[in-house]
């Protein structure tokens, strides 16, 4: 069992920058793929950046340039540093880790194929 803990959400203007932290109870590229969601109200839960075990990132278009996914495996703590933040950014942001590779590559961010997911944390960006 792997226990992932995020902080850092909070409320911001557009144009706005935060960093979200994930804290993971073992080493995060002992998993073959950790992955940031966000769910927004009224949509469906979407992968927004994944890391894989050799530090392999991928992006969804609507983040990539403003987004980074990065890991400190010395702290096992996973990061997600968003700039330049959008309204359309809104959303609980879900921390999430494979137990196994699964059908699908890390870049593919299928939900179903996540074992271990964090509890949230919530952005807000107003205009």
């Amino acid at each position: 069992q792997v226990q992932l803990v995020e902080s850092g959400g909070d409320s911001v203007q557009s144009g706005g920058s935060l960093r979200l932290s994930c804290a993971a109870s073992r080493s995060t590229n002992s998993m073959p793929c950790m992955t940031w969601f966000r769910q927004g109200p009224g949509k469906e839960r979407e992968g927004v950046a994944a890391i894989d075990s050799y530090g392999r990132e991928s992006y969804v278009e609507s983040v990539k340039g403003r987004f980074t996914i990065s890991q400190d495996n010395a702290k096992n703590t996973l990061y997600l540093q968003m700039n330049s933040l959008k309204p359309e950014d809104t959303a609980l942001y879900y921390c999430a880790a494979k137990r196994y590779s699964g059908h699908y590559s890390c870049a593919v961010m299928a939900p179903h194929e996540y074992a271990y997911w964090g509890q949230g944390t919530q952005v807000t960006v107003s205009s």
